[in-house]
């Protein structure tokens, strides 16, 4: 990597950037972080929504893989959701020490209301961007999530 910091220029453009993707992120959780906290829940819950809707079925060993996680991490959030009637953990038939994790249809309608919301903000950003721009962001986003293993 080539370490651009030397150059005031260059080392301003990436503060900058760093910047845009700080508030960009404040951006698009802002709603969804003022929905989970009235729950009581905060934004670790939301991906646990997230990725269990995305992957209806999953175990919770998988779930871990695809968050990129520790146990620790994810007990407390799962056990508050699972409890709360929001995603069902079912054993597996063929191996009853698996739980297959499912949104319950409360847990969907919750989903939708948070991810909804960002789909959205995101859709009439690209479509105010443009194709080229949105990808560009994606393709650094890519690259980003490359380097942390993605």
């Amino acid at each position: 990597m080539v370490d651009r910091n030397d150059d005031p220029a260059a080392r301003e453009r990436l503060n900058q950037a760093l910047e845009a993707l700080h508030f960009g992120f404040r951006a698009i959780t802002a709603h969804p972080d003022q929905r989970l906290q009235a729950l009581g829940y905060s934004r670790v819950h939301h991906r646990v929504l997230y990725f269990v809707g995305r992957n209806p079925g999953c175990s919770i060993n998988e779930l871990l893989g695809i968050m990129r996680v520790s146990k620790q991490y994810l007990h407390r959030p799962l056990r508050q959701l699972v409890e709360d009637g929001y995603v069902e953990a079912v054993r597996d038939p063929h191996d009853r020490r698996v739980k297959r994790l499912h949104l319950t249809r409360k847990g969907q309608r919750l989903e939708e209301r948070l991810t909804g919301e960002q789909r959205a903000q995101l859709a009439a950003v690209f479509a105010e961007a443009g194709p080229r721009a949105e990808a560009g962001w994606r393709r650094v986003m890519a690259l980003l999530g490359r380097q942390y293993g993605i």
